[in-house]
């Protein structure tokens, strides 16, 4: 089964949001057997969009769509559907009231712009959206489907696995693909591609390496006739990079480091402190991005002056004999992150985010260092001198060398 995305919106032309839901669809497909050919963006113009759909319907099997279903005048998705298929839409009542009491729920009465939500074509059913005003629409003609779901993506993606996916796996018989993406930090590529080079070159499974910001990544890719197949055949080569790669392997799939790290602490039961002063809160930030951090995180400290590491702590002598941005002022700055608030762990990252040098030190330049109950680790390393590039490199490596240091260390016990 051939298809496509169209992601809608004028503010995704105009660069004022980014479209992340293509994407997300896209790597939603391969499991259910079916091919994405093409992506595209367009703009809440009536005829375009007709356009778009009417082109997408002769050269692939499904459409999906996301945004222009809201109740405002350039909400236009329905509309060109309708036009596409041939067909006009009517209100359906039934939807009316569910709108209605919605709203009320809410202690207002309904625009009566919403009743353009209520609208509907007969060779569509409504999707059931429990998170908003806007219901999708799945419409089927001459053998073909349009899927269109909201844009936001807290609407889309609960739409997407309620009700989209399981419909779609009792339509498609079809190959399907599965992946499993192996997260690797502190082995180059080269070296990677020496270690595990015959896996590489095959088409069935297939193995590709990329280099990503928390590290180097493994994608196995396997086709089969359906998911217990493929995923039996990823499993040899799976076994075979952890064997050699093990020790620098800390994440899989859509894992990512502040997950990783996360579930070790949560894991283990411990606790976590940070202070950071290159990278301006990067690091808290990321951590509490995952849900449930504060059961494991008691907190962070941003001093990005020599005052105010001082003022917590950090020993003077420290700071006069080897400046701000040194390995020695990372690790008494996570002695200091540790101990003040009685942590399992912490983490300190010192070193210099431009825009010029500090203490003889370049743009780019970063330390780190993990203070544990029973043991520590340093690390330092230059990493491109771009702002963002430097907070998002040196907290994944952070984060990955916490994880590490805390599956070894309950691994000797």
């Amino acid at each position: 089964m051939k298809a496509e995305i169209l992601s809608i919106g004028t503010e995704l032309l105009m660069g004022e949001l980014t479209d992340t839901n293509g994407s997300w669809i896209a790597t939603q497909l391969p499991p259910l057997g079916i091919q994405l050919q093409w992506v595209s963006i367009i703009g809440d113009d009536l005829d375009k969009l007709t356009e778009a759909f009417t082109r997408g319907l002769e050269r692939s099997d499904v459409i999906f769509t996301t945004g222009g279903l809201g109740p405002t005048q350039d909400d236009l998705t329905r509309e060109a559907v309708a036009a596409a298929l041939g067909e006009a839409p009517t209100v359906q009542q039934e939807v009316v009231d569910n709108l209605e009491e919605y709203f009320a729920g809410r202690g207002i009465s309904m625009p009566s712009h919403n009743i353009k939500q209520a609208h509907l074509i007969p060779s569509a059913q409504f999707v059931r959206n429990r998170n908003g005003t806007a219901p999708g629409w799945w419409a089927e003609k001459n053998g073909k489907m349009i899927v269109c779901m909201p844009g936001p993506p807290g609407e889309m993606q609960p739409i997407w696995h309620e009700e989209v996916a399981p419909r779609l796996r009792e339509l498609v018989d079809e190959e399907v693909t599965v992946t499993r993406n192996i997260k690797t930090l502190g082995m180059s590529e080269a070296a990677i591609d020496e270690e595990i080079s015959e896996f590489f070159g095959h088409e069935n499974p297939y193995l590709g390496i990329y280099s990503k910001a928390d590290g180097i990544h493994l994608r196995v890719i396997a086709r089969a006739k359906d998911e217990e197949t493929a995923r039996a055949m990823i499993v040899p080569v799976e076994a075979a990079i952890t064997d050699r790669l093990g020790q620098f392997i800390w994440g899989y799939d859509a894992e990512t480091p502040e997950e990783a790290a996360g579930q070790a602490l949560t894991d283990h039961g411990l606790t976590l402190a940070t202070m950071e002063s290159a990278s301006g809160g990067f690091l808290a930030n990321s951590i509490t991005d995952i849900s449930g951090s504060t059961s494991y995180y008691i907190g962070g400290i941003v001093a990005t002056t020599r005052g105010m590491l001082l003022a917590n702590g950090v020993p003077s002598r420290i700071l006069e004999e080897n400046g701000m941005a040194s390995a020695e002022t990372a690790m008494a700055m996570a002695y200091v992150a540790r101990d003040s608030m009685e942590a399992d762990y912490s983490i300190a990252i010192a070193g210099v985010i431009g825009p010029e040098p500090v203490d003889d030190q370049p743009v780019g330049q970063v330390f780190v260092a993990i203070a544990g109950k029973r043991h520590t680790r340093q690390l330092q390393f230059r990493t491109p001198p771009r702002r963002i590039v430097i907070k998002r490199r040196v907290s994944n490596t952070a984060l990955t060398e916490l994880r590490k240091l805390i599956v070894a260390e309950h691994e000797a016990l």
